[in-house]
């Protein structure tokens, strides 16, 4: 058989023509540049050998289309859109791809004059996806790979005066495709910013800058290590701060290499919460350079990462590249507002996954303070699937191709402050080419960590490193000096798919408790939705949605922030888990709070502290304290200074606290809250009282219909089905359904592993309830209404024997006592149920909502940590979070009342213990179907769920499951609620009211 031919683009060892060498990416220079983004004449084809002749020649685009760069052409529509998590879209074969490579030429001509080319011209990509061949006026000028950084050609010799041809064939797949495996849409084209740089003949070709500390941690240790053009060069250098001149030095050389070294007392340190920057000034002729160095020091003692002599925790997220409507191709603006976002949300570290950021995200990490992960383009998932995972990580024949990916990374970032590990990749199990990997990094630079999850012993690495480890496992690492004893890091938890994840806090606590854990990141920030529209509908795709299959579906769906850049609850969640204060009572004390400082180097003077008495939600003391003067790690208590006040009848009282910034910052103004907790102050006043007797009640029955009426309540039951069929006034129906016990939830992401089980083994969306008895009596002028009913699921041996006793009240109140019984008659049953409650339905009229209970937000029983007890207004659309994929949405607990109204009459209906709530316009079965939001069938009923117990959220997309006391078991329950209809300006004076009876 003959040897298969290796393409350019299938050699593994040939990862660039002409390209140069990796360098540092200046905060500024004096440089004149030209942007080529725009529009450039396009030609897509099925494979490279299919170009056309003569196609690089100037000129040659006759109908051709035309293409705006930077952009990927699948959002463009060239080919196929195409997600997966894991898998290669072809036969895994390395380094070869498939003969049906598709390909787009892309063509633009720009005209230089003759002042232009006194100087080089440099041809500069910031990133093509995947591999691509230049040729400048019909001569090919380089090659390059590496879709995640920038590519660099000296094409002075190839350009003239006047217009200039410049050719770019991109090609969809390489043997670089083996190692971009990343889970994320596959999309391909020029997609970041390309430019030419017209650079001066003698130049600073390089400038790699050291800003460390001494031992004593105040003194930095500069150095500054120039690179030239040519070999003899004569300039001067400046540091400054804030303006003021720091050192400034001259240089001169004739080895096209200059050496600074200086040590500097008294630093201003850089950290995630303290982001000093210095600014150094690099002067050659006529031109200059800028970069932005930090002083700080990374190191490891006593099995912790320090920064500055500091261990700190990472409370971090992991950033994709992303945009709804360009994919991977995201603007400046949009990553400085997910970056200040990051910071307003508590958020302090970044991991770039999986592969390096646009230049100036890692300015912006500098400036905001964001501790930062760089993580190489690095993933071959898919091989896991073969069952050979390290196929080509422990193939020497790579060694190139992975070494250069984390060495050109660390030669262009290596001057952030911001940047404290480097990461080699991402799930690429393990080899020899990860161990030359390290040892060129170390030697590169040995200030910062190393690190890679796959590195599964720590063999090579400085942290250890896993994902998605359960809090059990967490909690062995944390007691054991496992892998080396080094510091780990949880690089993925918290897989934030749909709606979820919960359970944030159990881990902070691990964070909080051992030493050894030192954080980690959540996955992920953004949405991966591409924006889409039909009847004039805003929605938003995820995998086969455009007919790509094998695919993982709305596995892309998984960030804290949805594709409209809207914070999900998760993300609000996470700021409160997150938070650098912890807010506690005293014990033994209404009025003394304890506050501890989680912040690393800042003290609590920054910080002011908003107290708030609330009557049922409703401020009537307030006040603030600003002499917080915690140290780091350190706690404080304060006594809030509430006045006497009077206690009203039937009243719950609540402290508020605010923990809120004193100063503004570059990040967030003066007064933006930083953490916030509520406290029951268990100052109560129950007063009862004896109902007044109304009208008196007529009950009649008639083909199998009782009624209970007066001119203030019309109740209606079945005595056959045993249930309440209804509750009207004047002559207008509000109920529309009674209460029917309920165990079924529409299936959230986090419910993926337990879906079928539920659905098709235990068939819990199939519920019903099956009447023993009914029977009624009037008793002191209410009448009274028993039934006895078994409920259970089609085909299972367990259920529930329940009591439903309904009292009918002349003064027009209905309360409802529902009991339920625990029953198994077998042995099979669920592990835990989503929930155990009722189910009802009004009048699709009452569509403006009011509650007393747990909000504004939705919340769950492990996910309610931004969430406090209040009276809160909504319609019923906007109870619910408009997930990308729909899903269980919408859940309130500690609900002790809430009202749908017309906005004249409402329904109010009163839960004294405290119930979880959903109010919805669609029923959980249409929420099931859909796919898509705009596919949910509208009910025309207003759907009430009212949960004894709700199980928690988990994370066990992927991840944890609902922790131990967040499922709902098969038990036995009770709960009680009250049904009435008043005016809905009066409910909720109602409210306030309580009975003997």
């Amino acid at each position: 058989m003959t040897q298969r031919r290796k393409k350019r683009w299938e050699n593994q060892e040939l990862t660039a023509i002409g390209r140069r060498e990796a360098r540092t990416a200046f905060y500024e220079d004096s440089f004149s540049r030209i942007s080529l983004n725009g529009k450039w004449q396009f030609l897509y084809l099925d494979a490279p050998e299919l170009s056309p002749a003569g196609f690089e020649a100037p000129g040659a685009k006759e109908g051709w289309d035309t293409i705006d760069v930077p952009s990927v052409w699948q959002l463009r529509g060239y080919g196929q859109m195409h997600y997966t998590d894991v898998l290669y879209l072809f036969p895994v074969n390395p380094p070869y791809v498939p003969t049906e490579n598709p390909t787009g030429i892309y063509k633009k001509s720009i005209c230089l004059d003759q002042e232009w080319l006194k100087n080089d011209t440099i041809l500069k990509f910031h990133g093509v996806d995947s591999a691509f061949d230049v040729w400048v006026n019909g001569e090919h000028a380089g090659y390059g790979k590496i879709s995640r950084l920038p590519s660099e050609f000296d094409i002075t010799s190839y350009i003239k005066e006047g217009e200039n041809d410049i050719t770019v064939r991109v090609y969809r797949w390489s043997d670089g495709t083996y190692l971009e495996d990343q889970d994320m849409w596959w999309m391909s084209g020029i997609y970041r910013d390309v430019e030419l740089i017209n650079e001066p003949k003698q130049a600073v070709l390089d400038c790699q800058v050291g800003a460390s500390l001494d031992d004593d941690m105040e003194t930095g240790l500069f150095s500054v290590d120039l690179t030239f053009k040519q070999s003899e060069a004569r300039g001067s250098w400046m540091l400054s701060y804030e303006g003021e001149e720091v050192k400034t030095g001259t240089f001169e050389t004739k080895e096209g290499t200059v050496h600074v070294q200086e040590k500097l007392p008294n630093v201003h340190r850089w950290t995630a919460e303290t982001p000093h920057l210095y600014d150094l000034l690099v002067t050659l002729g006529d031109d200059t350079i800028r970069v932005r160095p930090g002083f700080r020091r990374i190191e490891i003692r006593d099995q912790q990462f320090l920064v500055n002599g500091q261990a700190i925790l990472l409370n971090g997220a992991n950033h994709h590249d992303y945009d709804p409507e360009e994919g991977r191709t995201v603007s400046y603006e949009k990553v400085k507002e997910d970056l200040l976002l990051m910071k307003q949300h508590n958020i302090n570290a970044v991991r770039c996954s999986h592969y390096p950021a646009n230049e100036y995200f890692y300015d912006l990490c500098d400036e905001y303070g964001l501790y930062v992960i760089d993580e190489a383009d690095l993933e071959c998932h898919g091989f896991e699937w073969t069952g050979n995972y390290k196929w080509i990580s422990d193939d020497p024949s790579w060694k190139h191709a992975y070494v250069e990916r984390s060495i050109r990374m660390v030669k262009r970032d290596r001057n952030h402050p911001c940047i404290i590990m480097w990461s080699m990749g991402n799930e690429s199990s393990f080899g020899c080419n990860f161990r030359s990997t390290a040892e060129e990094i170390r030697k590169l630079d040995p200030t910062r960590l190393i690190h890679y999850e796959g590195d599964f012993e720590a063999e090579v690495t400085d942290v250890y490193s896993t994902m998605y480890t359960r809090i059990k496992g967490m909690k062995q690492i944390g007691e054991s000096e496992m892998k080396g004893n080094k510091p780990h890091v949880l690089c993925e938890y918290g897989h934030a798919m749909g709606n979820g994840p919960g359970g944030l806090k159990a881990y902070q606590n691990l964070f909080r408790k051992y030493k050894r854990l030192q954080g980690g990141f959540i996955w992920e920030w953004y949405d991966h939705g591409i924006r889409a529209k039909k009847d004039g509908e805003t929605y938003y795709n995820y995998g086969g949605c455009y007919g790509d299959f094998p695919t993982n579906g709305n596995f892309c769906i998984d960030g804290v922030l949805m594709p409209d850049r809207t914070p999900s609850p998760a993300l609000l969640e996470y700021k409160q888990v997150i938070a650098p204060v912890e807010i506690t009572k005293v014990a033994g004390s209404r009025t003394k709070i304890e506050i501890k400082n989680h912040y690393d180097f800042l003290s609590l003077d920054q910080v002011v502290l908003y107290w708030s008495l609330e009557e049922n939600g409703k401020a009537i003391q307030e006040g603030n304290i600003e002499t917080l003067s915690a140290l780091p790690h350190e706690a404080e208590q304060v006594e809030i200074p509430l006045t006497v006040f009077a206690v009203k009848k039937n009243t719950d009282y609540y402290l508020r606290i605010r923990v809120c910034q004193k100063y503004e910052t570059n990040y967030a103004p003066a007064r933006h809250e930083i953490a916030m907790k509520q406290f029951d102050l268990g100052i109560r006043q129950d007063e009862l009282e004896v109902r007044i007797p109304q009208e008196e009640l007529e009950v009649t029955e008639e083909n199998g219909i009782l009624t209970v009426k007066n001119p203030r309540i019309c109740a209606k039951f079945h005595t056959v089905f045993g249930n309440l069929v209804s509750l009207e006034r004047d002559g207008k129906m509000y109920l529309t359904q009674g209460p029917v016990m309920n165990l079924y939830r529409a299936t959230i992401d986090n419910d993926m592993y337990k879906k079928d089980d539920w659905m098709n083994k235990y068939f819990i969306q199939k519920g019903s309830e099956q009447t023993e008895s009914f029977s009624w009596e009037k008793k002191g002028g209410a009448a009274v209404i028993t039934m006895e009913k078994y409920f259970g699921c089609l085909n299972q041996s367990w259920g529930f024997h329940c009591t439903y006793v309904y009292t009918v009240y002349s003064g027009g109140q209905v309360k409802v006592q529902l009991t339920g019984k625990t029953i198994q008659n077998g042995k099979e049953e669920p592990e835990f149920l989503p929930r155990i409650g009722v189910v009802m339905k009004a009048a699709g009229s009452l569509q403006k909502t009011a509650w007393y209970g747990l909000g504004p937000q939705e919340n769950y029983p492990d996910s309610k940590e931004a969430v406090s007890m209040g009276v809160y207004e909504s319609t019923v659309d906007g109870m619910g979070t408009n997930y990308v994929f729909p899903q269980e949405n919408g859940h309130r607990e500690q609900v002790k009342w809430f009202t749908i109204s017309d906005g004249d009459q409402a329904l109010l209906c009163r839960m004294p213990e405290g119930l979880g709530m959903n109010l919805a316009n669609y029923t959980d079965e249409s929420l099931e179907k859909a796919r898509h939001p705009h596919e949910i069938e509208r009910s025309g009923d207003v759907i009430i769920h009212l949960d004894y117990q709700h199980s928690g959220l988990g994370s066990n997309s992927c991840g944890e499951e609902q922790l131990p006391e967040y499922k709902v078991k098969r038990q036995d329950f009770s709960m009680t609620f009250t049904l009435e209809i008043t005016k809905a300006c009066q409910a909720a004076e109602e409210t306030t009211r309580q009975y003997l009876d």
